[in-house]
């Protein structure tokens, strides 16, 4: 590895405010700098200016400060060793502003090919496994700037740390789509164990709709991956299926209406107002804001109208009762043939949302508001007995998680109406899987910090596979749960 990076120290201290400089004989550059509140990036406004056309680009960008030290933190934290800092002050006879190029550090490192097989006696090799990922050089429609950003990267440099703490796997990490099916077939024939399976809520291409198309090649290619096969994903990207199924199995849901697309413009949607519309088919909440509440035919009718020219005149809608008690998720890690593990049943808290705004809030507002969080303990629905909701929840989501063909984890979001009655709201197999998300937090309620909640679910992979022999349940502390509807769970 070789880097020329600015020294962020240095700049920290010692960058200019404002500045300009002549680019040619014709143009000429402004600059305007400060740093970010936490100081870790200095922010630039570049205005380029021609003597003859006037302005010709305003833009902003920032560049994060790295200091020699945290440089070598990352580094090593990524496997690095060897590494070297030199330091450059560059020489000019320009005396104009030199910016991010006043000071630099040239840095040597080097690491060990993470698919170069380690050769130990009396050790057990270690499983490979090859992590599918979304793609962040293509846009995301998911996302809230509709492309992966700090956050994102973050998430992702978390997801890794996590996955280096479990002992007994080497990873290789797969995020370009463009090559996606070309480079599959080359982890066949044993270069990889199976395939980690992060490719949820974007799909093939960061395409939601082709989300089950990941799954579907790695089954034509007959490579083994975690997480929900075409079929399962296929069911629960359809909310008006799954409803359907639920009410089949004598599982509580909303009182609902499908709208399919443009034909008929009458809604007769036969249930009482107020009235929630979203997106059909999709998670993650997309399409579905505080303006998405009915109370009359007509605002149905704008909002209906407002989707379809937001989401496209193609998307079919579902319009269902809205209700007002609290919001509430169920996770499950493990298989009906093996140890299967209930996450503690948690509950939304939205004191921390600005006043006036109540539920519904879309993905991105749940995501910036800093102090939401969610709280451990145990649904108590008016008129039932201690504890029995609850128990009648994970009952309904055991037999869905097995009726809808869930695999190794899933999560289950439910709310409570206006008495206390708990309705299935959504299915979401292959559900997030990030360091801040739901899962995670019901992880962190039982018990298992990011990097045990990971092994668990790769565990659950394995045992599937026949990888892994049938764990004892006294010596994991698991319980085996009944998937079936009228036993009680442990």
């Amino acid at each position: 590895m070789l880097l020329d990076v600015a020294d962020g120290e240095y700049l920290r201290e010692h960058f200019q405010p404002r500045s300009w400089e002549w680019i040619d004989d014709a143009m000429f550059v402004c600059r305007e700098r400060s740093l970010s509140f936490d100081e870790q990036r200095l922010i630039s406004r570049e205005v380029i200016t021609d003597v003859e056309k006037g302005v010709v680009a305003d833009q902003f960008y920032a560049e994060h400060l790295y200091t020699p030290e945290a440089l070598r933190r990352l580094l090593e934290r990524a496997g690095f060793s060897g590494i070297a800092f030199q330091e450059i002050a560059t020489e000019s006879q320009r005396n104009q502003d030199l910016g991010m190029m006043e000071r630099r550090h040239i840095v040597t490192a080097h690491v060990r090919k993470e698919w170069s097989a380690t050769k130990t006696k009396g050790r057990e090799k270690a499983k490979h496994v090859a992590v599918l990922l979304g793609d962040p050089a293509r846009p995301d429609a998911l996302k809230p700037s509709c492309a992966f950003d700090d956050d994102d990267f973050y998430t992702i440099d978390q997801m890794k740390a996590a996955l280096r703490e479990l002992s007994g796997y080497q990873f290789t990490y797969h995020s370009k789509h463009e090559t996606l099916i070309q480079d599959l077939p080359r982890l066949k024939g044993g270069k990889v164990d199976y395939v980690f399976n992060l490719c949820d809520e974007g799909g093939f291409n960061n395409d939601p709709r082709k989300e089950l198309h990941v799954p579907a090649l790695l089954e034509m290619y007959g490579i083994p991956y975690t997480g929900a096969g075409p079929q399962s994903l296929a069911f629960c990207y359809d909310k008006s299926l799954v409803r359907g199924i639920a009410k089949e199995m004598g599982i509580p849901v909303p009182d609902a209406c499908f709208i399919t697309p443009p034909g008929d413009r009458t809604y007769d949607v036969g249930m009482k107002f107020p009235a929630i519309v979203k997106p059909n088919a999709g998670d993650s909440s997309y399409g579905i804001t505080q303006k998405s509440i009915a109370h009359t035919i007509e605002e149905l009718a704008d909002i209906i109208t407002s989707l379809r020219t937001t989401l496209g005149y193609d998307c079919s809608l579902l319009v269902e009762e809205f209700l007002t008690g609290k919001d509430i998720s169920v996770g499950i890690i493990g298989n009906p043939s093996g140890y299967s593990m209930v996450l503690p049943v948690i509950e939304e808290d939205y004191s921390a949302l600005p006043p006036r705004t109540s539920p519904p809030v879309s993905a991105a507002t749940r995501q910036s508001a800093p102090g939401l969080a969610v709280l451990e303990g145990h649904v108590k629905a008016g008129g039932s007995p201690e504890g029995g909701t609850e128990k009648m929840i994970v009952r309904c989501c055991l037999a869905l998680f097995e009726r809808l063909e869930c695999r190794d984890y899933c999560r289950f979001d439910w709310r409570l109406d206006e008495h206390g009655n708990p309705k299935l709201l959504e299915v979401n197999p292959n559900p997030g899987w990030c360091w801040d998300g739901h899962l995670a937090r019901m992880a962190k309620y039982a018990g298992l910090n990011y990097s045990e909640m990971l092994g668990r679910i790769l565990k659950a992979a394995e045992e599937r596979f026949g990888m892994e022999p049938e764990r004892d349940a006294r010596e994991t502390g698991e319980e085996r749960l009944p998937f079936d509807l009228s036993q009680e769970t442990a």
